[in-house]
């Protein structure tokens, strides 16, 4: 049985406490500059984030075909797709400190890390037969 109280209170958490968190930053970079200036920061980094998902993706399904193609199950691969497709959610949405994880989860060099951690999750639920995405125990 999932305690449903955790699941609330973290998702009441990563929807209310990150957009303040990121709106207090966006706030002082505004002051520090000008709005125009954080305006054009937020929509860049977007574009960018965006791009920089389309393109890794694009490299991730093709590596993930060549697998599939010759006979491979594409589970790294997999875990790459994830990670791009979270990072790209991140980027897309307007803020500096889901830009850092946004890029941090796109490019290949740091997100060796995020895939370590992912591995050692999915290794603990197979152990413990405990098969739930969000990783909730009671």
């Amino acid at each position: 049985m999932y305690k449903r109280g955790n699941l609330f209170t973290k998702l009441f958490l990563l929807f209310t406490l990150i957009p303040l968190l990121e709106l207090i930053i966006l706030f002082k970079i505004a002051n520090a500059t000008n709005w125009i200036l954080t305006i054009i920061l937020v929509l860049v980094t977007g574009i960018i984030g965006a791009q920089l998902a389309k393109n890794q993706g694009g490299q991730i399904l093709k590596k993930i075909h060549i697998d599939l193609s010759e006979g491979r199950l594409p589970g790294e691969e997999l875990l790459n797709g994830l990670c791009v497709l979270i990072g790209g959610a991140f980027l897309i949405a307007p803020g500096v400190i889901t830009d850092v994880l946004g890029l941090t989860l796109i490019f290949p060099a740091t997100r060796i890390i995020y895939k370590k951690i992912m591995k050692r999750k999915f290794r603990d639920m197979i152990q413990n037969r405990n098969v739930n995405i969000f990783w909730i125990k009671e």
